[in-house]
């Protein structure tokens, strides 16, 4: 289980950006994770609150997870295709000629606070 490192990568760079901007409590974090990256939500979600707890600045904190469906795009016919659903060839001309454009994110997206 990955997700629980990731967590304390999440939880290290929310903690900077609110002691930079003088922010002493954080009340969500929004994350894009891709469909095809290897995190598994409900994981993290379950290891964020475990961790988040243990924080004062974070207590009570929310994790939101927007899921980012995976495209890739082939160069043989310039098509972009849904990766999960037909893998790594192309459904409109059969080429394995394809790339994934999208749906591997694991990023912060928003740091909320209550004014």
């Amino acid at each position: 289980m990955h997700e629980l490192g990731i967590v304390f990568y999440i939880i290290r760079d929310v903690k900077a950006a609110a002691e930079e901007n003088g922010v002493e409590h954080v009340d969500t974090v929004v994350m894009n994770i891709g469909e095809v990256s290897t995190v598994v939500p409900e994981y993290l979600t379950d290891c964020w609150r475990w961790a988040a707890d243990k924080e004062p600045m974070l207590q009570g904190c929310e994790l939101r997870i927007n899921t980012i469906p995976a495209v890739s795009y082939c160069e043989k016919c310039n098509t972009e295709f849904e990766t999960v659903r037909y893998g790594k060839t192309c459904p409109k001309c059969q080429s394995g000629k394809t790339y994934l454009l999208r749906g591997n994110e694991v990023e912060i997206k928003e740091i909320v606070i209550k004014q």
